[in-house]
């Protein structure tokens, strides 16, 4: 008796399974993704869903795996029996599925029915669980394989009921769900249906294991992921990271396009996420996400994965080498890319064209036929406009030795329009460069070498920058003093609330200087004191950049342009200034002529 006077009792059975199924079947997502994994293990090559109504009425997994006998299947929904810790040991798992409970717990709060049947097997045997009540197995009808039906999900816990979304939400997380585990095994076979459409179609991959699991993002991520991805291969102390991860250019504003596995099972967690924050941390703004998808191995006994009911969540030994693997492995492949941007930001730009739509041709289009009024307005409308003759017939700007066109990846300078946008001219297309946006990155890398090499250069002002702050501000920037000392920043305190600025970095040039302090200054009031001091750092190095970079509007004789675009060539990441938007467009030649009806 306990000291309440409450006697104290065992739970029924059913009572804990329902219990356990609290925990483990969240919605009919988390019921499907025991199914699928536990189809997985069972070395299934083809997996085929069906769900009505979001999941609730119906779920039917079935799947061409190993398959069970008639006593394997009572075992089977008995909680904690599983056939996949041989030797009991929770430090070596080395399956998807290994808690036992899954089938039990799903059991207690819906009607169950399963059929299997092994490739020897002369039959298939069927048996049902109704709310947590055990049959008897019976002969069915079925291949070699499993066949798992889950019929009124939650019906014995009505009041589960109440938390179910709509059925177009529920589908939602069940697609998810299904795409995270094709993911990590693109040699299995998915579809998806709800008994009358077909919801996803993942036909098994074959070949090469670094092809095949591109082929299988690109199906489920896009093409544009699949032409703008960047391949991660990195080991270090016997744990390994693959994958691919986006070019910074290609972002989204959430985090619903990163997927991370390890070991095989996709994980939502927090240092993962982190890590990849921290590896982008220079490459792009706060508030914009990468794509990636990740997959990381490692011995079983380095991680826990029993951390959670639905073992999203695990736990590593040795979490600071995980992250550092990560960080490392995805900045590596980012340099490797030198100035490439992705290409969706031509296709964006071409996207933006609107061929035709302003040219006096009437409704015939490339291919219609033009009337003789009509081909008259058109040749007029070609015509040189009045008074431009001799600007027409002038010679093209002088480009020394770049007139031959050498083969630079972007391109020899041709123009500067509206004192912001350099326009180049490549062998196969035309190339326009936001010149702060690259000038930004140039600086912003220029800082880093100096900060590897022992200490940034600094020019001294000629008359010190007096700059006003809050108190709690100026107070924080001298807290701070040594650190931006490293990035090239001289200053000391000026009174109560004042800061002089007597050196600054040589790149930054005739920056402004009063802006940056300021800048400066509320960025580490806002939040950044818990990062590391090398992240700090480099969120300080890419403010400078900005503050220091050629702005729009300053006119660029020939020379500074094409100066631009060579160093922008042979400097790391400058396909994206540090805030993740793209220094520059690339449009080809054919597509060009597209927009003109050429081809």
């Amino acid at each position: 008796m306990s000291p309440s006077g409450t006697l104290i009792r065992r739970l029924p059975e059913t009572t804990v399974n329902r219990i356990a199924a609290g925990e483990v079947v969240e919605r009919p997502a988390s019921a499907l993704k025991e199914l699928v994994e536990n189809a997985i293990d069972a070395g299934a090559s083809r997996i085929d869903v069906v769900v009505r109504d979001g999941g609730r009425t119906q779920i039917s997994v079935t799947d061409n795996g190993a398959g069970m006998e008639p006593d394997d299947l009572l075992l089977a929904v008995e909680r904690h029996a599983t056939s996949k810790l041989p030797d009991d040991d929770l430090g070596n798992i080395a399956s998807l599925g290994f808690r036992g409970e899954a089938l039990a717990s799903i059991g207690a709060v819906c009607r169950l029915t399963i059929s299997s049947r092994t490739a020897q097997g002369d039959s298939a045997w069927s048996l049902d669980v109704e709310g947590g009540q055990v049959g008897k197995p019976q002969p069915a009808a079925l291949g070699p394989g499993t066949r798992v039906e889950v019929r009124d999900l939650f019906y014995a816990t009505p009041a589960r009921l109440k938390f179910m979304k709509a059925e177009r939400t529920e589908l939602s997380h069940i697609r998810d769900t299904l795409n995270r585990l094709a993911m990590a095994h693109p040699g299995v076979g998915v579809s998806l249906t709800d008994g009358d459409r077909d919801l996803l179609r993942l036909e098994p991959q074959t070949g090469d294991l670094w092809d095949a699991r591109l082929n299988r993002l690109g199906a489920i991520m896009g093409r544009e992921f699949a032409e703008n991805a960047l391949r991660i291969d990195a080991e270090r102390q016997g744990i390994s990271l693959t994958g691919y991860a986006g070019l910074p250019t290609l972002n989204r504003g959430n985090a619903a396009m990163q997927f991370l596995f390890v070991n095989g099972r996709p994980v939502r967690d927090k240092l993962l996420f982190g890590a990849l924050r921290g590896a982008y941390r220079e490459f792009l703004a706060s508030d914009r996400y990468p794509l990636v998808s990740l997959f990381l191995d490692m011995p079983p006994e380095d991680l826990d994965v029993n951390v959670h009911p639905a073992k999203t969540e695990v736990r590593f030994r040795d979490a600071g080498l995980v992250r550092g693997l990560i960080v490392g492995a995805i900045r590596h492949a980012l340099a490797e890319a030198g100035h490439r941007a992705s290409a969706t930001v031509a296709e964006a730009a071409l996207g933006a064209f609107n061929p035709g739509s302003s040219l006096p041709l009437g409704g015939g289009g490339y291919g219609g036929a033009v009337n003789t009024g009509m081909a008259e307005q058109a040749q007029a409308f070609y015509q040189p406009l009045s008074g431009l003759e001799d600007h027409l017939s002038a010679p093209a700007p002088d480009i020394t030795e770049d007139a031959s066109l050498p083969d630079y990846p972007l391109g020899v300078a041709r123009a500067q329009l509206h004192e912001t946008y350099v326009v180049a001219q490549t062998r196969d297309g035309i190339v326009i460069v936001d010149q702060h946006a690259a000038h930004e990155r140039l600086v912003h890398e220029g800082i880093k070498r100096g900060m590897a090499e022992g200490g940034v250069s600094r020019q001294v002002l000629l008359i010190p920058e007096v700059v006003e702050l809050d108190e709690s501000e100026a107070e924080r920037i001298n807290a701070h003093a040594a650190e931006l000392l490293e990035l090239g920043l001289a200053l000391e305190a000026f009174g109560p609330g004042a800061v002089v600025v007597r050196e600054v970095p040589a790149l930054l040039g005739d920056g402004d200087v009063q802006g940056l302090v300021r800048d400066l200054a509320c960025d580490l009031a806002d939040g950044n004191e818990a990062l590391a001091l090398k992240d700090r750092l480099q969120d300080v190095a890419a403010k400078m950049a900005c503050h220091g970079s050629v702005r729009a509007g300053r006119r660029l004789n020939p020379t500074e342009m094409n100066a631009l675009l060579r160093e922008m060539e042979a400097t790391p990441h400058s396909g994206q200034c540090s805030h993740g938007r793209p220094t520059y467009v690339e449009l080809k030649l054919a597509d060009i002529e597209k927009l003109f009806g050429r081809r």
